[in-house]
């Protein structure tokens, strides 16, 4: 059974052209079902240069990749975000927080529906700060939840506030996991990710430009949030989820932890360490793609 994009936008089939400002491309210069009509699994996450190396790793483990060859961003024509294919495998960028992701996702749905895309997956991988787990450790994301560790995005729409559901594709979840233990590689778990809007204050760090509050304050909080099933903290898995949702795309978060929060706020591993554990979420990923082809 296929299942398409859902826009909730009815304003979209009234326009002539719709341009993809921030990704250079439209649908009267560009023919997005011959671009991008095979696509089945969209990989998302911060850094352009992670997105790229992710197309290469993916073509190799599908036996895609040709010797020498090279992977053109889609997205050559703006420096906001980059946008690598492989095969069915779709690879972008979206920057750091929500307002970078939310529009690059804005952007993404709507290219995916004018390809006519279906059964789509969206899987965002990244680097996150662990609470109470090892350092390298991987969290699959149940639920995403605010700072007050509420499951929901709050978004302001015509001076009104919005409040969107922020729960994640459940089978998938278990999907991945099942495909971690399968590989056996590193440590991988089942949580709720926090969603803040900063990297410092907003996730209770005492080594920031402004910091009013004391080590004490930051601990309580940070045990609150594991309390309450909070297992990492990012900037992007809430507006991720809630317009996954939305779309009625099937969607997941899969970060590896750089930190335990609980023990300090810096990163302090070695460049190759954190090269290996940014691998991890590729490494997981990749071999759920594989597997969902047939080819493991």
């Amino acid at each position: 059974r296929e299942s398409f994009i859902h826009l909730c936008n009815p304003h979209l089939e009234k326009m002539k052209e719709d341009i993809l400002y921030h990704f250079a491309l439209g649908t009267g210069t560009h023919d997005f079902p011959a671009l991008f009509g095979d696509v089945k699994f969209v990989c998302v996450g911060g850094s352009p240069s992670r997105m790229k190396s992710f197309t290469t790793y993916i073509a190799e483990e599908l036996g895609l990749a040709s010797p020498g060859g090279d992977y053109p961003n889609i997205c050559a024509g703006t420096d906001r975000y980059a946008m690598y294919k492989v095969g069915p495998v779709l690879s972008v960028s979206h920057g750091m927080g929500i307002p970078s992701i939310s529009i690059m996702l804005h952007e993404l749905i709507k290219l995916l529906h004018h390809a006519k895309c279906s059964n789509i997956t969206i899987i965002r991988i990244g680097t996150s700060g662990g609470i109470g787990l090892e350092p390298g450790s991987v969290v699959i994301t149940r639920q995403s939840v605010d700072a007050t560790f509420k499951p929901q995005f709050e978004q302001v729409v015509l001076g009104k506030t919005v409040i969107r559901s922020t729960n994640l594709d459940e089978q998938l979840a278990k999907e991945l996991m099942q495909c971690s233990k399968e590989i056996n590689q590193f440590n991988t778990v089942i949580g709720n990710t926090m969603c803040t809007l900063d990297f410092y204050e907003g996730q209770g760090r005492l080594d920031g430009a402004i910091c009013l509050y004391n080590e004490e304050e930051k601990l309580q909080y940070l045990k609150e949030a594991y309390d309450s099933g909070v297992r990492n903290i990012e900037m992007e898995s809430s507006v991720f989820a809630a317009m996954c949702n939305l779309s009625g795309v099937k969607g997941a978060v899969v970060c590896v932890t750089l930190l335990n929060r609980l023990e300090g706020d810096q990163i302090s591993s070695s460049h190759d360490v954190l090269v290996e554990y940014q691998q991890r979420p590729q490494k997981l990923v990749g071999y759920f793609i594989k597997k969902s082809l047939g080819k493991v």
